[in-house]
This record gives structure tokens, sequence and C-alpha cells, in this order.
């Protein structure tokens, strides 16, 4: 790879790593499942690298991956259009309209979230993040926790509403400090 080649490479990773959580969640509320937006995203991921060439270096990456994501998801639906739960075409452009207004204020509150994570203790951090992963299962973490099921999920509630309250308190104080 020549040295412009693996600039731009690099570029394009930090560009689309710095912005993946973000495209991801705006896919994801254009489709009806996780397992779709895996597609679609490794599409548009795929066509994202393929057309960064044309990209302008002072232009707006997440807005750009946002109409490449968006077309897409439209070609999915195009591809799944026999399936009787796929959207409206009318439907997923207000859906993706929404989702691209709606996404300065969700990267607020995943900025909050991360933050108050990383306040959560160690060991209550690995069990929280033990609980949400794909494969598994709340009996198996509750174990490994000491804790019964139910007292497990009484547990996860409160270190939810724990959660919560940080993130509304991070966004007021954001809020107010603007």
């Amino acid at each position: 790879m020549n040295p412009s080649d693996e600039n731009k490479h690099e570029e394009f990773l930090r560009s689309f790593t710095a912005h993946e959580a973000s495209i991801r969640a705006y896919v994801r509320r254009l489709v009806p499942s996780r397992c779709d937006a895996d597609d679609v995203m490794q599409d548009a991921s795929i066509v994202l690298w393929k057309k960064f060439g044309e990209f302008r270096k002072d232009g707006d990456f997440r807005a750009w991956a946002f109409g490449v994501a968006r077309f897409s998801a439209l070609a999915w639906r195009r591809d799944k259009a026999r399936d009787r739960l796929v959207l409206d075409e009318n439907v997923v452009a207000k859906l993706a309209e929404e989702t691209a207004n709606d996404e300065a204020h969700l990267q607020q509150q995943r900025d909050a979230l991360e933050i108050c994570i990383q306040k959560v203790k160690p060991g209550h951090r690995a069990l929280l993040m033990d609980a949400y992963q794909a494969d598994s299962r709340i009996q198996d973490v509750a174990s490994s926790s000491g804790r019964t099921v139910s007292g497990f999920y009484q547990w996860l509630h409160r270190v939810r509403r724990s959660l919560l309250d940080c993130i509304r308190r991070s966004l007021a104080q954001q809020k107010s400090s603007s």
C-alpha cells in the first residue's frame, strides 16, 4: 500500500469509527431487526469505503454517511419488498429525517451514559456489561454475582435508575452551561 492510500485508509477509519455508533443507531431505526441493521450497516460500510475518494475533506462525514446508510436501507427495503414486515418507503424516509434531526441529542445521551457508566464501581460495571452481552443469560450473570435471579433483577433496576439519574443530571448541566 503506498503512503497516500495508507493515509486515505487511516482517514476513513478515523472518520468511520468516530461515527459508527450513531450510523448504526440511525440504521437500526430504519429496519425492523438488529440482524437487518447488521446487513444494512455492512452494505453501507462498503459503499462508504468505495466512495470515500469522492468525500470532501471539509464535508460532514456523519451527514454523508447517514445519506449512504439511508439509501442502503432503502435498497434493503426494495430487496425485501415482498416481505410484509418491511416499512413503506415514505415511512422509511420520514424515520430517516426524524432520526437525523434527533441524532445530536441522542449522541449527547450516549456520551453522558458513557461518563456515567465509568462512575459505576468496576465490579458492578463488569456485571452490568455482562448482563447486556448479546449471548448472555441473566440466570448465569445472576449466579456469577452471587444473587438470585430476582435479586439480580432488583439490583439491575437500581443500577439502571442510578444511571438514568446521572444522565439526566449531566444533560441538565450541559443545557444550563450552554
